[in-house]
């Protein structure tokens, strides 16, 4: 499910912030903030994103760059969260 998740996140991103630019790609790793991808503005973008489409909370204390500054950080932190709460990831 983490690549579902990644998927939906990607596409997310390509309509957001790179203005619907495929050609524009990043690896799962890529860092969004060193990349240019995402700012910090954009980052609570993301996380707003993220609580709404898979009904999770993300706390202050999960606002770092280990769960929000890649694809794979993303995805993995929704798969986590999900898991938590007994939804199937």
């Amino acid at each position: 499910m983490v690549e579902t998740f990644a998927s939906e996140i990607k596409a997310f991103i390509v309509a957001n912030f790179l203005f619907g630019d495929e050609g524009n790609t990043f690896t799962d790793e890529q860092s969004f903030l060193e990349t240019g991808i995402i700012d910090s503005t954009g980052l609570l973008e993301l996380v707003a994103f993220v609580e709404q489409k898979y009904g999770i909370s993300i706390g202050d204390r999960e606002m770092v760059p280990e769960n929000l500054d890649s694809l794979r950080n993303v995805s993995q932190l929704v798969a986590r969260k999900l898991a938590a709460v007994g939804a199937k990831a």
